[in-house]
């Protein structure tokens, strides 16, 4: 009895799929260029131009004090050539911080008022810290939320809203981390505009300001067990909890 071809090991080609020998190689898949440093530097050059227009000009004036600046104290040392070479890497560098600085600020303005800017701002955050894209609390009416991020300093609550309204989020929120960590210190942060509270940009910088009371294993520790207890929202994955809303019908 003749045997069929076994199908398992010849599976039909698709539709319009060239046909590849047994040991022919596999065509290489198309890289995505990424866009060059200057390309990218261009970008944000832009963007924040349109956000601050003297960022040019102080840029310029960065550049050229220190320019100057290296070229007294070339002179003052009879070797003038040599103090322009330092001084044009200088000024370069003197005037990249200021794009970086004032980038930072224009792309803060862009998101300030936007539901989840405090998350954004914990997204600065320097090495040490662990952060949630997430809200631990939030208000679906009127789209209050609370963010949450560990570190040595503790636990540290950043808030989104006015503080009247969100208010009973964070007390709800402090009072379940004290159940199940009594010993670790909560820090709560209002970030907004209003009285007592902190600008998102200004955010990552009060929080680097705080005092260390836990090591590096405490913190992971404390992760963990906030991470072992899951997040009491009742929202789905893959639901952003800013389009959630209440059922009306209960």
């Amino acid at each position: 009895m003749a045997k069929s071809p076994d199908s398992s090991n010849t599976a039909p080609a698709a539709d319009g799929a060239p046909k590849r020998g047994l040991f022919s190689r596999k065509p290489k898949e198309a890289k995505v260029k990424k866009p060059s440093r200057l390309k990218q530097i261009g970008e944000v050059f832009n963007m924040t131009r349109r956000h601050d227009p003297m960022v040019p000009w102080l840029m310029l004036l960065v550049f050229l004090g220190v320019v100057a600046v290296s070229l007294l104290v070339g002179f003052w040392l009879e070797n003038w050539i040599t103090g322009l070479l330092i001084g044009i890497p200088l000024g370069l560098l003197g005037a990249t911080l200021i794009l970086s600085r004032r980038a930072e600020r224009a792309a803060f303005a862009q998101i300030e008022n936007q539901p989840g800017a405090s998350g954004a701002a914990l997204g600065t955050l320097k090495r040490g810290w662990v952060t949630e894209d997430q809200p631990v609390a939030v208000n679906p009416r009127t789209q209050d939320a609370v963010f949450r991020a560990i570190g040595r300093p503790g636990v540290v609550l950043v808030s989104e809203g006015p503080s009247v309204r969100v208010k009973p989020l964070l007390d709800a929120e402090r009072k379940r981390l004290a159940r199940i960590l009594p010993n670790v210190t909560v820090h709560v942060i209002e970030s907004g505009r209003g009285e007592g509270q902190v600008p998102i940009s200004q955010v990552a910088r009060k929080m680097g300001k705080l005092k260390n009371e836990l090591t590096k294993l405490e913190v992971n520790a404390v992760s963990k067990r906030i991470s072992s207890l899951g997040n009491r929202l009742p929202i789905p994955k893959g639901i952003d909890p800013y389009k959630a809303r209440p059922n009306r019908g209960r």
